[in-house]
């Protein structure tokens, strides 16, 4: 980190990051809370060094994202949109469709709704990695476990 002239404000460089890889077990855990808690550790508030427009998060590596659960009655009545850019073009599918199918979309639809609406957004979700099973392609980086 470098200080500015007044010597009171630190401001990161890239070079100054260090960013870790850590490895959560989605299994059992409810959606919304789980969801919090990744976007906070992605943007990097839990460190001393956040800023705001800076990318100082961590990796973030999701396994069991088929074993989410949801609180309430949201499994029969949660529902996802998109649209296609034509008139009429909506299109929705219910969440137990969803977790058929593509299990890992619903947390990155949730964790995307958390994180800033700005440039930093496309980038902050490059660094979440999830994963249906309980196998990923991300031991090299030997990922540290974190639990909630």
């Amino acid at each position: 980190m470098k200080l500015n002239e007044n010597n009171k404000t630190a401001i990161p460089k890239k070079d100054d990051s260090d960013k870790k890889w850590l490895l959560i077990d989605a299994e059992g855990m409810i959606l919304g809370r789980l969801a919090t808690r990744i976007a906070t550790v992605l943007r990097g508030k839990d460190k001393p060094t956040y800023t705001p427009f800076f990318d100082n998060g961590d990796f973030v590596i999701i396994i069991n994202a088929d074993k989410i659960k949801l609180s309430g009655n949201k499994e029969e009545q949660k529902v996802y949109y998109r649209h296609s850019g034509w008139m009429g073009g909506i299109k929705e599918t219910s969440y137990l469709k969803m977790m058929e199918t593509h299990p890992e979309r619903i947390l990155k639809a949730a964790v995307k709704g958390m994180l800033p609406k700005n440039k930093l957004n496309s980038k902050i979700l490059k660094k979440l990695k999830i994963y249906s099973g309980t196998d990923h392609k991300h031991k090299a980086q030997q990922p540290e476990t974190l639990t909630f």
